[in-house]
């Protein structure tokens, strides 16, 4: 699992998405988001703005991140 550290309280899924390269444009990261294979705590998520806040963990594929 890769840890990622934000400097705000929060950070949207969709920037998240691109800030970590799992999507390469915002209209990637919506494509990617309503798939619905992007799991955040275990649950499926199709909300582009969830916010991610410090100890959320995020799956895409075999790929996990947590949020620090």
């Amino acid at each position: 699992m890769e840890k990622v550290k934000i400097k705000t309280e929060y950070i949207k899924l969709d920037q998240f998405l691109k800030w970590t390269g799992m999507a390469g444009s915002g209209v990637g990261a919506k494509e990617t988001i309503g798939r619905g294979i992007v799991k955040v705590n275990g649950e499926t998520v199709m909300q582009r703005g969830k916010k991610l806040r410090v100890g959320d963990k995020i799956e895409l594929g075999n790929k996990m991140f947590e949020i620090t």
